[in-house]
């Protein structure tokens, strides 16, 4: 750590010779999304096995639960021999925003937070699938994600929500939206991890808040920029709504990009 069922179809005969009707099998149920966040560098020698992690998380769904992963690459490892190309300073401010939340002394690489209810060092797995498994017993709202084409250099994201969980006294509903890109790598030449190539999943190359939902059925609408040098067939469109100041996100979803064309 460093501081800085499916069902089987059912056969129903009738008991006439040569005849029978198969019933369609009921779909598999709806599994609940859960944001896991990890906050890394690639300046970070500690932080490629918690890459790992969060990669495995999205690939290897636990029960009845969908991982969406957001790789946030903080910004305070850059002056240390290796500037990471995807961190961002917005990133890091979100991650003091989680460190004063968890009173933590500091905050560190790398750190994953589940659902924003809780956080641990990255690169532990089964802490990583306990907290998986706990928040997907807690009640979340509908997210749905329509993503329609604007131009080659942007999108219009709509986001429904509906179903939202009480929030605390006073608190409210932030809808934010983020562009995630896989299958990214990296060969890093200085630093901590000089002569390695690195792998990413879900790297955050965007987010922002675009409003808030209400405790009625709730559609906000944004532009989304794309970049053209972002991989198109790559990209997901995360939604997901979090406490402001409680932290805990309330629902998610998320959407592939590839198939939507200006």
């Amino acid at each position: 750590m460093r501081h800085a069922l499916w069902v089987l179809p059912i056969v129903v005969s009738f008991g006439v010779a040569g005849t029978s009707t198969q019933a369609t099998p009921p779909a598999p149920p709806a599994r609940t999304p859960i944001v896991v966040e990890l906050f890394t560098s690639e300046g970070c020698s500690d932080c490629p096995p918690a890459d790992g992690v969060l990669e495995k998380l999205i690939a290897q769904p636990l029960g009845g639960v969908e991982v969406i992963g957001l790789g946030e690459h903080v910004d305070y490892w850059d002056q240390l021999g290796w500037r990471d190309r995807f961190s961002s300073s917005t990133l890091t401010q979100r991650q003091q925003v989680y460190g004063a939340h968890f009173s933590l002394e500091s905050v560190y690489t790398p750190q994953m937070v589940v659902d924003g209810r809780v956080q641990f060092v990255g690169s532990d797995p089964r802490s990583a699938e306990k907290a998986v498994a706990r928040a997907g017993e807690a009640p979340h709202a509908s997210v749905v994600i329509d993503v329609q084409p604007r131009d080659p250099k942007s999108v219009v994201v709509v986001a429904s929500v509906d179903r939202l969980p009480a929030l605390g006294h006073g608190d409210r509903a932030d809808v934010i939206v983020a562009v995630t890109e896989d299958h990214l790598l990296s060969n890093v030449t200085r630093g901590e991890n000089r002569g390695r190539t690195l792998s990413h999943a879900a790297v955050v190359r965007s987010m922002t808040t675009i409003g808030q939902a209400g405790a009625g059925p709730s559609q906000l609408r944004a532009d989304v920029a794309i970049a053209t040098d972002w991989k198109r067939d790559a990209l997901h469109i995360v939604a997901f709504v979090q406490e402001s100041r409680g932290r805990a996100i309330l629902g998610s979803a998320t959407a592939r990009l590839g198939n939507v064309r200006p």
